[in-house]
């Protein structure tokens, strides 16, 4: 065994190959019945075979003295990340088992399309690639939920096939069309174009007519326990004293329930799968439930509304989805998605769960996200410190940044570990570095008098808006006029200087960007001696000095005229611990620096013209863009992202 299994079969590489061709199967499972196959054909194991063998420790290396240069070679990127997608398997192969339904008593369902229903689905599509986006309309999209696009609408992309839009919009009274216009709209932002946008109330006629065909074969009952007694009897793993009452009752009761004959709460439909079963999912799932609620899309024709267990797999079968992809805590549920469409003879999707998107310092749940909204913990839904899709693209993140993080993640099945805002914010600022143009804005401005410079001067000076701008191009460069008053950032000047310190000090130069060096000469103190109101200093027109430290810098436009006045808003994280959800008192986490807001800062006069869109590098600041509730009175700007780059400095992921 030892020897053959280490040389010619080793059980791992076995694994691997399995894997390479069902990537859908499971691990443990596969593991054991290659080892299982392996005994019936080696012989049991004896007690040597289960001796792990000894690694022999590599003999080190006499040291060398000689200094050799170190080559860094990056590693070729793997398959999966040059194409995320190659994991999925083609639609023509959806005929094989890769779900088994184990139930209490040892029976086995092994949940697979037969011949005639993969070629019947195969005929209806041409053989493409089907997904769906389905969000229930109840709220608005978060970061995980671009994560789930890229998913949905790029398997089907590269594939060359569709992805349908499908509100899940099962829940009446949770659903706003306010939500539903914001996800169509968000969808588009995001750079998707879904296939068609269907609604699950669509099916609710088929829906209902699948119910009764269930009832039918004995596999659905109308039930009368509270929520509290279907709790307790799941628990013990105990039947409802109704599970098993005659077909022909559950079918009126049902009819009755349809009709609006029994009242809210008395009565549910239920799934007759296991009560015994270890996975509470197959514990007899609600089907239906009676809810007097208009539907925001269905209207008043129903009072009776299907249960996300119920319908969610249906409508994937009903619209030919070829990959039905979700986050790894739906795994569970599996076995109660095929259950149901196996009961019924339903052509079978292909399920696939990946690791569900976390980033620190944030909230994901959409119920907590609700209450902040609602409870007016934050401005909005599109709160630019939300992680919410809306919040990311007021504070000026692009969809291609947040495509491009997701890309950067994967989308393994690996665990739900916490990543590092830090990450996304490095693709944010990867993107605005390239696109976004340079100008000079003074958030905290101190006076500075050019005693040098005659009254009433004004000398107009280019700053460049890239980097690298052509000399010749003029679109690249924007006009900075340079007077007798001009405004630093108070941060840039000391009283008491020192050798680390290169802003301005009393007999100190530093340059003004774009402009000449200045040496401090005089401090203007106000009536408190830590009040300093006003710097005095001369300017050197030959440039001839060369200090160190570089300021931003506004000037008055003309003698007499105060700068471009303009609202900065700076965010920093909203909650002070890495993952707030953990936490019982998650709202006491809440980080209340987490917004400030700057009423008067100082702006070059070009930026007067910037409008919503529009996104910048504030020199030394940090990059910004235009916010919603600029008017043409006063522009308000969001900071995006700072120019600190501590993720960027490990290298990208």
């Amino acid at each position: 065994w030892s020897l053959i299994l280490h040389f010619l079969l080793p059980v791992g590489g076995l694994c691997g190959q399995v894997r390479k061709r069902h990537p859908w199967g499971d691990a443990k499972a596969t593991k054991e019945e290659i080892e299982k196959k392996l005994a019936e054909i080696l012989g049991p194991k004896t007690e040597a075979d289960n001796v792990k063998p000894v690694k022999k420790k590599k003999e080190k290396p006499a040291k060398v003295e000689e200094k050799k240069v170190a080559v860094a070679t990056a590693a070729p990127p793997s398959e999966e990340e040059l194409n995320p997608y190659t994991i999925f398997p083609q639609p023509a192969e959806n005929n094989k088992v890769h779900t088994e339904i184990f139930f209490s008593d040892g029976n086995i369902w092994r949940a697979h399309n037969t011949k005639e229903i993969l070629e019947k689905h195969l005929k209806a599509t041409g053989g493409k690639v089907m997904t769906r986006f389905p969000p229930e309309p109840n709220g608005y999209l978060h970061i995980g939920h671009a994560k789930a696009m890229f998913i949905d609408f790029g398997l089907a992309k590269e594939r060359n096939g569709h992805c349908y839009l499908r509100f899940d919009d099962t829940n009446p009274e949770a659903e706003k069309k306010e939500y539903i216009d914001h996800i169509q709209e968000i969808v588009k932002w995001m750079g998707w174009e879904p296939y068609k946008v269907t609604y699950t109330s669509d099916y609710f006629q088929a829906l209902y007519e699948h119910a009764v065909e269930l009832i039918r074969k004995g596999l659905a009952y109308v039930d009368h326990q509270t929520a509290e007694q279907i709790k307790e009897y799941r628990e013990k793993k105990m039947n409802s004293p109704w599970r098993d009452r005659p077909i022909e009752e559950s079918l009126q009761l049902f009819e009755d329930m349809r009709r609006g004959l029994i009242a809210e709460g008395a009565a549910t439909l239920r799934m007759k799968q296991d009560m015994q079963n270890d996975n509470k999912n197959m514990s007899d799932l609600i089907a239906y439930r009676i809810k007097f609620t208009p539907h925001p899309h269905a209207g008043d024709k129903w009072c009776i509304y299907p249960s996300y267990d119920y319908a969610h797999c249906m409508v994937d079968s009903l619209e030919n989805i070829t990959h039905s992809l979700c986050t790894l805590e739906f795994d569970i549920r599996r076995p109660s998605y095929y259950w149901l469409l196996v009961a019924l003879g339903l052509y079978q999707p292909h399920v696939w769960e990946y690791s569900r998107l976390n980033i620190s310092h944030t909230m994901m749940s959409k119920r907590k996200l609700n209450r902040l909204v609602t409870e007016k913990w934050v401005d909005g839904w599109d709160d630019p410190r939300l992680l919410t899709l809306a919040g990311l693209r007021r504070r000026g993140v692009s969809a291609n940044a947040i495509n491009s993080f997701i890309r950067g993640i994967g989308i393994t099945r690996s665990d739900n570990s916490l990543i590092r805002v830090d990450r996304l914010e490095y693709h944010i600022r990867e993107e605005l570095n390239k696109t976004a143009s340079r100008t000079m804005v003074v958030l905290h401005p101190l006076k500075v008098v050019i005693t040098n410079l005659e009254d009433g001067k004004v000398i107009d000076l280019d700053g460049k808006k890239w980097p690298d701008a052509p000399a010749d191009e003029a679109s690249s460069y924007y006009k900075v006029p340079f007077s007798k008053i001009i405004y630093i950032e108070k941060t840039d000047f000391r009283v008491k200087d020192s050798k680390d310190y290169y802003g301005l000090a009393p007999g100190k130069s530093a340059l003004l960007r774009y402009a000449f060096p200045i040496k401090c000469t005089e401090v203007i103190y106000g009536d408190n001696p830590d009040d300093i109101v006003e710097i005095r200093a001369e300017y050197d027109p030959s440039k001839t000095s060369k200090p160190k430290g570089v300021l931003h810098w506004v000037a008055q436009p003309a003698p007499g005229v105060d700068p471009l006045k303009v609202e900065i808003r700076l965010f920093e994280k909203l909650f002070l611990s890495e993952n707030p959800a953990e936490l019982e008192d998650w709202l006491g986490d809440l980080n209340p620096h987490s917004k400030e807001v700057v009423k008067d800062a100082y702006a070059v006069p070009s930026l007067a013209t910037a409008v919503l869109g529009d996104k910048f590098q504030f020199e030394r600041l940090g990059y910004f863009a235009v916010d919603t509730d600029s008017t043409p009175e006063k522009l308000v700007f969001n900071r995006t992202v700072t120019l600190r780059d501590s993720y960027g400095k490990a290298g990208p992921k």
